[in-house]
């Protein structure tokens, strides 16, 4: 093999690790249109992807969805949906710069009404226009990656801010959905790109340096005071200045620790006065030089696995971190998820600590 030539593709094909947003362009507007007649004649290799039809007889079967559509029929109301203009010239088309892709879909409201259907009648009509105008924020993207996918896949807000400042290593990828070709790459931009990808119209901002003491005003409220937060990051300090400014600011706060199926709420946005960890902590005299200390105010060290046990006790000596396997890391996605639906739509979800333990369901005796 020739080593100069691997070098030089190498050199030529550096990825794009920075962009995250997709570009929408507008078929009824004559200046989007402009837009991407000039993409078109710059992007050599560009990707086209065209299942427009497929979409709107998706629609159209919804609209009906008492009848056993006919080809016929089928291409009537899709020649009727199009009102005399031409498909290419109809609906949105949607530039995904990151792999040079270009995809046609629906307008952002009949998207969001195919992609979401099969939701109903678990989330309402009425339910999921209330959440649309929610905001998520997500703290650390190991299972706040998965909260963060469950979110978007349910569409249970209408903006998601995720914060992370580490990159993607190959030991990741235990528990992270990527792939090799992502490794370096910003976690933020990795997760923002999924959710792109699955919903161009789901606003998704990144705050690439995680959040900060010099960030957190803007994390919580740039752009509209946040409705919930998701905290799954490893900053022990940043655990609990996120609840003191959460609280202050009336935000209640999920956080799922990957083990025994741990799922912490706190409801500071209907206990303004609540202590945070639940007053597992001194809140005036926290030493975050006493890990222990903290490590039980966080998950209750009486009450975490035997594999936890060890695992803790083995970190620095045989492991570097505490592990976390996909699974549980799945399972904190979709509690997380759950938890932030429920809470968005005002049920009554209480404060407090709840254990969805699979291994142990799983071998308990059963008479």
């Amino acid at each position: 093999m020739n080593s100069s030539k691997l070098k030089a593709r190498i050199e030529k094909n550096i990825p794009d690790h920075k962009s995250y947003r997709p570009r929408i362009f507008k078929t009824n507007l004559e200046e989007d249109m402009q837009a991407l007649e000039e993409l078109l004649d710059s992007e050599d290799d560009l990707i086209v992807y065209d299942r427009y039809r497929q979409q709107v007889n998706e629609l159209m079967k919804l609209s009906h969805p008492t009848r056993q559509l006919s080809a016929e029929e089928q291409e009537d109301l899709f020649r009727e949906y199009l009102d005399g203009r031409d498909a290419a010239h109809h609906g949105n088309w949607v530039y995904y710069p990151w792999n040079r892709s270009l995809v046609h879909l629906l307008v952002e409201k009949d998207f969001i009404a195919v992609r979401t259907n099969r939701n109903k009648y678990k989330i309402t009509d009425e339910e999921r226009e209330i959440l649309s105008r929610k905001k998520i924020g997500i703290i650390g993207l190991s299972v706040g990656q998965s909260a963060a996918l469950t979110i978007a896949m349910e569409r249970l807000c209408g903006e998601l801010r995720i914060a992370d400042f580490d990159t993607l290593d190959l030991s990741n990828l235990n528990r992270l959905r990527s792939n090799v070709y992502s490794l370096g790459q910003e976690k933020t931009i990795m997760a923002a790109r999924e959710i792109a990808e699955l919903d161009p119209y789901l606003r998704v901002t990144c705050f690439f340096d995680g959040v900060t003491p010099e960030n957190i005003d803007s994390f919580l409220e740039e752009g509209g005071k946040l409705d919930l937060v998701a905290d799954e990051c490893d900053s022990m300090p940043i655990k609990f200045q996120i609840r003191f400014a959460a609280r202050e600011k009336g935000i209640p706060v999920v956080m799922d620790t990957s083990d025994r199926g741990l799922l912490d709420i706190e409801r500071f946005d209907k206990e303004p006065k609540r202590a945070i960890f639940h007053g597992r902590i001194d809140e005036e005299n926290i030493d975050y030089s006493n890990m222990m200390m903290i490590l039980d105010a966080i998950l209750d060290l009486s009450q975490i696995s035997d594999r936890g046990k060890y695992s803790l006790s083995e970190v620095g000596k045989t492991i570097t971190s505490w592990p976390q396997l996909a699974s549980s890391v799945m399972l904190g996605g979709a509690t997380v998820a759950t938890a932030a639906r429920k809470i968005l739509l005002g049920e009554d979800v209480p404060s407090g600590r709840h254990y969805f333990d699979v291994g142990n369901e799983l071998t308990k005796t059963k008479n």
